[in-house]
């Protein structure tokens, strides 16, 4: 089953070259073509995809707004968004990921960078590594708007001692394959515990699973992976 893929930008040249880009992959499909936010959401409600690459700057509705809306809406529970940008800076990113988005990438990525982007987000991964934001997570944790439960510690009782793991590896930046090696298990079974500390948590994507991780003390910057 190919990938579903929209794409929001109000370029008409840059929505042609990713809807080229995208189309070139055997396991991808562009299901519609936005030119702003609100025609981002109408179509994403209307299409389904899997994934919505998503411009920031746009006329009427934002990209971020878009993002906020999309990821907010019940029915588009499994719609993952990819946000791209020209203006690549932490306020940007931070913007992004509270208003939930799955990723974060700048337009001047490589196309088969681009590509395994997509895959990665709709397969649930977090694109961005903690490693490498380090500093947009300490912002995040002392910020009440980024779309993740206001959790304590005591909150993560709902979860067994193996999801426990598998949230802290996942906020250090590991990947379901890299969980697996760690803890000697099959990449499905981890993905499996992490998809069920999601659902106890009530999150939608590991990024909001990486915040909940710092924001409760299951992490903390400094830690050893």
């Amino acid at each position: 089953m190919s990938l579903r893929v929209l794409l929001a930008d109000d370029q008409a040249l840059i929505r042609a070259g990713f809807a080229a880009l995208v189309r070139s992959a055997a396991d991808m499909e562009v299901v519609g073509e936005a030119v702003d936010g609100e025609d981002a959401l109408g179509q994403a409600r209307e299409t389904r995809p899997d994934v919505v690459l998503m411009d920031i700057r746009m006329p009427g509705t934002d990209g971020i707004s878009a993002t906020g809306l999309i990821t907010g809406d019940a029915e588009l529970v499994d719609v993952k968004v990819l946000v791209l940008t020209t203006f690549e800076d932490d306020d940007l990113v931070l913007a992004a990921l509270r208003a939930g988005a799955s990723g974060f990438l700048g337009k001047g990525v490589e196309p088969v960078e681009l590509l395994d982007a997509i895959r990665v987000v709709a397969s649930g991964e977090a694109l961005l590594s903690p490693k490498a934001t380090r500093g947009l997570i300490d912002r995040l944790l002392a910020a009440p708007t980024d779309g993740a439960p206001d959790l304590v510690g005591a909150d993560l009782d709902v979860l067994t001692e193996r999801e426990r793991e598998v949230v802290a590896l996942v906020a250090h930046g590991l990947t379901n394959d890299d969980i697996a090696a760690r803890l000697f298990l099959s990449p499905l079974t981890a993905k499996t515990h992490v998809n069920r500390a999601m659902t106890k948590l009530g999150v939608r994507d590991r990024a909001q699973l990486v915040v909940i991780a710092y924001r409760t003390g299951l992490v903390r910057a400094g830690d050893p992976d």
